[in-house]
């Protein structure tokens, strides 16, 4: 089959510090070459791929101090898409709505995975504007906020499967915090949660522009107050291996409708147990009391710390390995490739003319 990636331009696909969107393109990529597949990525050029690479801009854009507008990059990258069109079988869209008015003429062989929140209200005029295009959510819960639209399908992230060693015995008697310094990631949590049960957190996390405020207010003050809480800031995915699998257990203190939660699979992937507030996608990654555990509460957490480190990692690496790999991440979205109409119609006559029987599966 072939098949066109199409990436956002803010990091390079895989990205080389945070980047959690462009980093699932990247593993998606990878297992749909490595399955026999003619892939065609359209991303930074600074990306790195077995894929045949469109270089859309010389730099991942966040990283160009002299880009100060990511739009006409966008765009410029939107119409190479459109102009090499008709050399792909599906075309697979990672980049929010940008390209809708643009592929309304063969949006019957797309498919567009919303990797973010869903519940903002300037998205529902958008999203009945457009209700026909082909739709991928991360996680079911992602789906509620949302008007009547095409939904193709839900697909869960995936990782290699070698890609974070398992830690049987972490060297590390403390508590992890990875991502982005945000409200919605709530670390002053995190922060409180280690306070109560008297062990050190490492925070690895990212530090928006937008989020600066936040950080120099809220966070900053709360990390000088606490001996127990060391500050190391972005991490890249070399030193995530080690920050995670070290780690007794991973806090996701989170407040908000988070879509997927890469960093739980990552944890997961590493053996090391999730304590996570029961928000968004939450429930759907953790198996309660298998791979983490489910909190309402910061006292709840404390709590279950206990417990956390208890848990058999070697189980919570066994759900990794069943649920959340990039083999079954790209196996649920070649079915879904297959299912779209034009694919499907292209595809028959083609099986027929050749003796294959249909095989096609339609994927709620």
């Amino acid at each position: 089959m072939k098949i066109a990636q199409i990436a956002p331009l803010a990091e390079s696909v895989p990205p080389k510090l945070y980047g959690g969107t462009e980093r699932i393109v990247s593993y998606l990529t990878e297992e749909l070459v490595a399955q026999g597949h003619e892939v065609t990525l359209f991303a930074s050029g600074d990306s790195v791929t077995d894929a045949r690479l469109v270089p859309c801009s010389d730099l991942a854009l966040r990283l160009n101090l002299a880009v100060k507008d990511h739009l006409p990059h966008q765009v410029v990258m939107l119409e190479e898409v459109r102009r090499r069109a008709y050399e792909f079988d599906v075309l697979h869209f990672h980049i929010d709505l940008l390209h809708f008015p643009l592929i309304r003429d063969f949006a019957d062989r797309t498919l567009t995975t919303l990797h973010g929140r869903l519940d903002l209200p300037d998205l529902k005029p958008f999203y009945k504007a457009f209700a026909d295009i082909p739709l991928v959510s991360i996680s079911n819960d992602q789906r509620r906020p949302m008007p009547p639209v095409n939904w193709a399908g839900t697909v869960y992230h995936g990782l290699p499967a070698d890609l974070l060693p398992f830690t049987e015995k972490p060297k590390g008697n403390y508590l992890a915090f990875l991502g982005r310094i945000s409200p919605e990631k709530r670390p002053d949590r995190a922060i409180e949660i280690a306070a109560k049960v008297g062990m050190p957190l490492k925070i690895a996390a990212k530090i928006d522009y937008a989020d600066r405020a936040y950080w120099e207010t809220v966070i900053e003050p709360m990390v000088k107050r606490h001996s127990n809480v060391e500050f190391i800031g972005e991490i890249n995915e070399h030193q995530k291996a080690a920050f995670l699998g070290n780690a007794g257990a991973l806090l996701f203190p989170i407040d908000w409708p988070e879509p997927f939660g890469l960093v739980m699979i990552e944890a997961m992937a590493c053996g090391t147990p999730v304590i996570a507030f029961g928000c968004g996608s939450v429930p759907e990654v953790i198996d309660s009391g298998v791979s983490g555990i489910l909190v309402d509460s910061v006292t709840e957490a404390a709590d279950n710390v206990e417990w956390a480190l208890r848990m058999d990692r070697l189980r919570v690496r066994a759900t990794f390995e069943k649920r959340f790999t990039a083999e079954r991440m790209a196996r649920d979205y070649l079915d879904l490739y297959r299912n779209l109409p034009r694919v499907r119609t292209k595809a028959a006559p083609l099986r027929r003319s050749n003796g294959h029987p249909l095989d096609l599966q339609v994927v709620a």
